[in-house]
């Protein structure tokens, strides 16, 4: 497996972000980075595609503030952590497995918050059904479990065939596609900083493939595994999706209806939030979120 790692001189003065960086390898011996801050009860916030831990930059210090542990990785192929160069050397096992092997075998992580959005609820609520012991409740947020039997909308085909067709994708520009409120130059060009050539792009480009939409997917069946255990889960289960994400409208429906923890719990629609609302209100995102642990 070919790696490359971002130079440390690309995240020089990002707006808003002035943590730095701890390290932890795989269990296959990536380098994984993680901002690890505040002290308290465990809050892990997981991004998803193509973002970074930079996403949680107006959510962290109202976490850090109000008594808790923040961490939040960078996944594999995105931020300072390490970056395999070829699209089939990332699936969504390993995926699974990188996180699973730094959040438990490294940091030892117990009693968690997991907070989770776009692919970080894919990957996180596989974490929390093959590992249920670790999690004290979940906040999910514009995510789901795809098990292979249902189409994502039209929106999220359009993002997929042009990721499909563009080699050299413009990250900055994807994630202010998704926001309600837009960017400015410097925070689009901080979202491209891990990425100084289409060289380090493999992990987002090989994102959308590997949701599963159809039964024969690889990821159809730990998935689908997954949903069997979710469907006992008896823990506070907490949907704040946002009014503005054309790709998640309506997901927070399945997981309340099938999810034992999500019944009678203060579910929220947060508004003025697009697919990423931890850019349009994350401050907001962030106070339902230690409200809710209070």
């Amino acid at each position: 497996m070919d790696v490359v790692r971002t130079p440390e001189d690309r995240f020089t003065d990002l707006p808003a972000f002035p943590w730095s960086p701890s390290y932890a390898e795989t269990s296959d011996g990536l380098r994984m980075a993680y901002v690890d801050e505040g002290e308290g009860p465990v809050v892990l916030l997981l991004h998803g595609e193509p973002s970074w831990s930079y996403l949680y930059r107006h959510m962290i210090p109202v976490l850090v503030e109000g008594g808790v542990r923040v961490i939040a990785p960078d996944l594999i192929g995105f931020g300072r952590s390490d970056k395999p160069t070829e699209m089939r050397d990332y699936t969504y096992a390993r995926h699974v497995e990188w996180l699973r092997s730094v959040l438990f075998d490294r940091l030892d992580l117990t009693d968690v918050t997991l907070v989770c959005q776009d692919w970080g609820g894919l990957l996180g609520l596989r974490l929390v059904a093959e590992h249920p012991d670790r999690f004290a409740r979940v906040v999910a947020a514009n995510t789901g479990l795809p098990d292979g039997t249902k189409r994502l909308p039209d929106a999220w085909w359009q993002f997929h065939d042009f990721v499909e067709r563009t080699p050299d994708l413009p990250i900055g520009f994807l994630v202010q596609s998704g926001c309600a409120e837009g960017l400015s130059e410097v925070e689009v060009a901080a979202y491209d900083a891990p990425f100084p050539d289409p060289t380090y792009k493999a992990g987002a480009r090989a994102f959308p493939g590997l949701i599963p939409q159809t039964l024969d997917n690889p990821a159809t069946p730990d998935n689908q595994a997954a949903w069997r255990v979710l469907e006992t889960w008896d823990k506070p289960f907490l949907c704040a999706f946002s009014d503005k994400d054309p790709i998640t409208a309506g997901g927070e429906r399945m997981l309340i209806g099938k999810i034992p923890g999500a019944k009678d719990q203060p579910h929220t629609t947060i508004t003025g939030g697009g697919h990423f609302l931890q850019e349009d209100r994350g401050p907001e995102l962030a106070k339902v979120v230690l409200d809710w642990m209070s």
